[in-house]
């Protein structure tokens, strides 16, 4: 196995017997972005058990099972396997609070090799690792419904197909729709849409909106959705145990503890994507770690998955929301993980899909957030992106765009990143070029490795088949750049 399989997709059994690969890519300009690669053995019967388990709070077993969360965002038996169907990503299932916090051991591990590793490292952590997954679902939930309200709003008000960042309710008709509802009362309505707040525009966006429950985030107690069929605002994370309220805010102090040790050691945190039944609580307790660590500089990275119909709304809303505030905008772009899985979910169990309807049309999204970022880097020198792919073509379309923008690998806001054992003929030319690049290096006993290296097989099965063409192609491009001089370009 370390000679064959194990060798070529994972560094080691532990963090003193992976050093030698390290030091190799870096003498080549790769880094490194360490994962402890042990998964679970679970079955599929045990991982469904546990998953139905650890995502039903004890007020929806004690009514039998009824959930007043949407369809997407309540556990389904048939689903509650997370690893079918997905090879590239590793699946955390809840067992206990004592295995969060191993968890989040291992992850502190990683930050510290990361940092004595190199003064400019990453790392990268799950949030379903970290918590009791339950409390993802019902935030997620909330939020949703939340967006979906303004979007209704925006209907009402005639504007419809417009992009987020484009989409301004009038306040005025907005709060005489709030009161014909019976929601809240003219005094309560008032303190909602404070000029101090909102501007004197006389209008609200979907940032200004999402604000409007920041000050409701004592997440168990404030968060409230309207309910349309009854006009009652309704406390949707109500209903918690004092054990769950215990779960909840260990899961958050875990966040924590790994932010700060990652400020300790200089590692940047990326949070990876998960299934986006999770994803917008993800991404939003991402965004409050951000606000609170990414002051000076880009420390806390968000991963935004390209394959969602919504990706490019999420990256410009959440970019707008860092130039508003102050803070340091990190993102990580993939294409995603789930896609499968996700598709197969959406039509079982009777939803819209999530997902892209073409190949075509998730590279098209890919491209189009990662121009709306490095344009953004053009004028912001605190911003930074990973650019988290094995295409040639986004490869390719990187450089260019960083080379019209006058954006110099020196500058070191656009990184790149592939996983280790694959991809080499991307990754190592542009290390050797001077382009920040990384490879996401698991390690782990032979052993406890098998059920990751066992996807990854899958996966490279079919990335192989076109390897050859791919490293021809890139060759031919970064030849041509260093015969024209244009490789090692500096900005007018």
């Amino acid at each position: 196995m370390k000679m064959t399989f194990y060798g070529q997709f994972v560094a080691g059994e532990d963090q003193e017997s992976i050093q030698p690969l390290i030091q190799h890519n870096r003498a080549f300009g790769v880094g490194s972005i360490l994962d402890y690669g042990v998964e679970e053995d679970l079955s599929q019967e045990e991982a469904g058990h546990q998953e139905m388990e650890s995502c039903t709070s004890a007020a929806e077993r004690k009514d039998g099972g009824a959930s007043k969360r949407e369809k997407q965002y309540q556990a389904h038996q048939a689903f509650g396997d997370r690893r079918d169907g997905v090879v590239s990503a590793r699946t955390y299932f809840y067992a206990n609070e004592a295995k969060c916090d191993r968890h989040m051991e291992t992850f502190l591990r990683c930050i510290e090799a990361s940092g004595g590793a190199s003064d400019d490292g990453f790392s990268a952590i799950k949030l379903t690792a970290l918590g009791r997954p339950q409390f993802l679902l019902q935030f997620s939930d909330v939020l949703t419904k939340w967006r979906r309200f303004f979007h209704q709003m925006a209907a009402e008000q005639g504007k419809v197909g417009l992009n987020a960042m484009d989409t301004k309710l009038e306040v005025a008709a907005l709060q005489e729709s709030v009161a014909r509802m019976g929601i809240a009362s003219r005094k309560e309505i008032e303190d909602w849409f404070r000029a101090e707040t909102l501007g004197v525009s006389g209008t609200l966006d979907l940032l200004d909106w999402s604000g409007l429950i920041d000050s409701r985030t004592e997440l168990s107690k404030h968060l409230v959705v309207p309910n349309m069929q009854t006009g009652q605002l309704e406390p949707l994370l109500s209903g918690f145990t004092e054990e769950e309220e215990r779960q909840m805010r260990r899961m958050l102090q875990r966040m924590d503890v790994l932010a700060k040790k990652a400020t300790e050691a200089g590692v940047r945190l990326m949070v990876d994507a998960e299934q986006t039944y999770f994803q917008p609580a993800i991404s939003r307790l991402t965004l409050e770690m951000q606000r609170r660590f990414n002051v000076e500089k880009p420390l806390i990275f968000n991963t935004y998955q390209c394959y969602l119909r919504d990706a490019y709304d999420n990256v410009t809303l959440d970019l707008e929301l860092a130039r508003r505030e102050g803070w340091c905008f990190g993102a990580k772009l993939v294409r995603g993980a789930y896609m499968a899985q996700e598709r197969a979910r959406a039509a079982e169990i009777g939803y819209e899909d999530p997902i892209n309807p073409t190949y075509e049309a998730t590279n098209a999204m890919y491209h189009r957030c990662l121009n709306y970022v490095l344009e953004e880097l053009k004028n912001n020198g605190k911003a930074e992106v990973m650019v988290a792919s094995h295409n040639e073509d986004t490869v390719r379309f990187t450089l260019r765009r960083m080379e019209e923008l006058g954006l110099h690998p020196a500058d070191r806001q656009v990184y790149f990143g592939q996983l280790l054992g694959m991809c080499d003929q991307i990754s190592f030319p542009l290390g050797q070029a001077g382009f920040p690049v990384y490879k996401y290096v698991p390690y782990g006993p032979v052993m406890e490795v098998l059920p990751y290296l066992s996807r990854r097989a899958l996966e490279n099965n079919s990335v192989m088949k076109g390897a050859r063409r791919e490293r021809q192609l890139l060759w031919q491009e970064l030849k041509r750049r260093l015969y024209t001089g244009n490789l090692f370009y500096r900005p007018a």
